[in-house]
């Protein structure tokens, strides 16, 4: 944030973007908020910056970028300087794909693109999607978008950006088929394609398995959605994946967390003054009394964390697998003027027991690596110790009863 599971990627020459799941910019974790960006102020010392510009204008040798590239370039070395690896700035293509994931949704055909080492574009359609429907074929090669033509020099994001647009407005795929001595031209409608956030699944008879691959404005509900399915199938304790979990929207990780706890607080925020805001539990959650069990690794951070810090400091349940990966800083998000935006840390949050988490990190209830060997096995031994930890805390539980 499927009924899909990410997995370590093999090497190849093929690559596979897949326009039903966004690659995720939250590599390292931004929980972010949306604000109004304040109003610009003038600095005489950017004299220079001009002066040292119009030096180069007259002078330099050589082909210059355009005047927005040089703007991008310089709001980017000037944050160079804060050395915050999450005070970023984000250019208006990258912020679209931003928006799109926490949105969890966008408008697009349904398809899987892959460039070939020698720069080929291949789509691979979805059943039941736009692209499959209107005739798009497994290994058909786009060579033209409306008319653009597409190369080996076209930029990846540059195709995926011109295939995507609008629900409901129509493109044209121009595409070289095998077998077909001419290129064919086909016509799909975009339509809303939505990127699930949750898929989940029942790992045994009793055991229900939920895994959170990102925080959008969707999770919840999806959250709600695969914990009800859950129940009517049997479940009756949970392992809630967090695992390769970089982050998201902070209120969808309050929201999450507020699932498995019944009040108290969720996180502290704390800015560099030192004063705290705290964040309550909001409403009933759907899942209180079920024991829990929540897997994590190194790239378990930021939102995530927020979670499985709260389930480990209101002793909501155990945290099984490795070292969190220790992004506990909130980003105030800033949509500029021409759709690019800027990521500013404002605060940094604390668990509920007010545990440092920044550059530190969660530290699991029961450590569990899972190793090359587990790997090539094809075993996933954090999951099956959560299986195994549910188990026994069921055995543990006492049984309660009557007599007459």
């Amino acid at each position: 944030m499927r009924p899909h599971l990410r997995t370590p990627a093999r090497a190849s020459a093929y690559i596979l973007v897949c326009f039903l799941v966004v690659a995720t910019t939250f590599a390292m974790g931004y929980v972010t908020r949306a604000v109004n960006a304040p109003a610009i102020r003038d600095a005489p010392q950017f004299a220079v910056f001009w002066e040292a510009w119009n030096l180069v204008d007259q002078n330099f040798y050589g082909n210059k970028p355009d005047e927005t590239t040089r703007a991008h370039g310089a709001i980017k070395g000037s944050l160079s300087t804060l050395d915050d690896p999450y005070t970023v700035f984000v250019e208006p293509r990258q912020r679209d794909r931003e928006q799109e994931e926490l949105r969890g949704s966008f408008g697009g055909i349904g398809v899987m693109v892959g460039r070939t080492s020698d720069g080929r574009i291949i789509l691979t359609p979805v059943a039941d999607r736009p692209a499959a429907k209107a005739g798009i074929l497994a290994g058909d090669e786009l060579i033209a978008v409306d008319g653009l033509s597409i190369t080996a020099e076209t930029p990846f994001d540059d195709v995926l950006a011109a295939v995507r647009g609008k629900v409901g407005t129509a493109v044209q795929l121009t595409v070289r088929r095998q077998g077909s001595s001419q290129p064919l031209t086909i016509e799909v409608r975009r339509a809303e394609i939505v990127t699930p956030s949750v898929s989940w699944e029942l790992e045994a008879p009793d055991v229900g398995y939920v895994k959170l691959s990102i925080f959008n404005e969707r999770t919840n509900d999806e959250l709600k959605q695969a914990i009800q399915e859950l129940h009517k199938q049997g479940a009756t304790s949970f392992v809630i994946d967090l695992r390769n979990n970089g982050g998201g929207l902070l209120s969808a990780a309050i929201d999450v967390a507020s699932q498995f706890l019944e009040d108290g607080v969720v996180m502290y925020e704390r800015k560099s003054n030192g004063t705290e805001k705290a964040y309550p539990v909001r409403d009933s959650g759907a899942l209180l009394e079920d024991p829990i069990a929540a897997l994590m690794n190194s790239g378990t951070a930021s939102a995530s964390e927020i979670v499985a810090g709260a389930i480990q400091d209101h002793r909501r349940g155990s945290l099984i697998g490795t070292k969190t990966f220790g992004k506990a800083s909130v980003q105030l998000l800033f949509d500029l003027s021409d759709g690019s935006s800027l990521h500013v840390t404002n605060a940094h949050w604390l668990t509920p027991d007010r545990h440092e988490i920044h550059g530190v990190g969660l530290t699991p209830d029961i450590e569990v690596e899972i190793t090359d060997q587990d790997r090539q096995d094809q075993r996933d031994t954090q999951r099956e110790r959560a299986v195994a930890y549910l188990r026994q805390q069921r055995q543990a539980t006492p049984m309660s009863s009557t007599g007459n």
